[in-house]
């Protein structure tokens, strides 16, 4: 029982570090990630904090695989509700009342702000994968659909990403507003992968030589 809450408390943190991560990203203005452009861009357009937007984006995907899975849908897939309405709520307040207190005028300095922000990201996310308590809706959506489908899951969540990005350029384009798909979007992309197997290579002994991993 111990070990089911302290396991619960480190995904928790872990959820945060990744919703200051992103929104760090965010703060940087030098493109983010598919899944947070399109967040962006359409937030802008219906004036929603980008959180707000960002949780009902992620609960959306907590109800589609409700409508997949049906009577197979269980406890973990629920947790996932947690999962967005805290990393919503992480990214609003991060955005609107920590970070909205300072500006950073040098473009440099804002690739550095985003590549530390891949950093967290990719840091936090290794924990939740390694511990797999639970997982985020999006990638709980794409897996079932991978698998109902007879696909890739890395095919699913790539198209999920192109699908992402042309939505958020559409919407820039269409509203007059300002591309959230830029270079830093291509930084992320590069960067994430690699750091993300560095640091479950790093943390994995960490969290077996605390039974939080078998």
């Amino acid at each position: 029982m111990f070990k089911s809450i302290q396991k619960f408390l480190i995904v928790a943190i872990s959820m945060m570090l990744t919703g200051i991560g992103a929104s760090l990203g965010i703060k940087a203005a030098v493109g983010v990630g598919a899944w947070d452009a399109l967040s962006l861009s359409v937030s802008g357009v219906i004036d929603m904090k980008v959180g707000t937007f960002s949780m009902i984006m992620n609960i959306s995907c907590v109800l589609l695989q409700l409508i997949l899975l049906k009577k197979e849908f269980k406890i973990n897939h629920i947790v996932q509700i947690f999962v967005a309405v805290l990393l919503g709520f992480v990214v609003n307040f991060m955005i609107y009342d920590v970070y909205s207190k300072f500006t950073i005028d040098s473009y440099w300095m804002n690739v550095l702000l985003l590549i530390l922000s891949v950093i967290i990201c990719a840091a936090s996310i290794s924990v939740i994968m390694a511990i797999n308590l639970v997982t985020f809706p999006l990638e709980s959506v794409c897996m079932i659909i991978s698998k109902k489908i007879n696909k890739n899951f890395g095919f699913i969540r790539q198209f999920v990403d192109v699908l992402s990005i042309a939505i958020a350029l559409a919407v820039s384009f269409l509203f007059n507003e300002s591309i959230t798909v830029r270079e830093g979007t291509v930084i992320a992309m590069i960067l994430f992968g690699p750091l993300l197997n560095v640091f479950m290579k790093l943390m994995m002994p960490k969290l077996k030589s605390a039974r939080l991993v078998e």
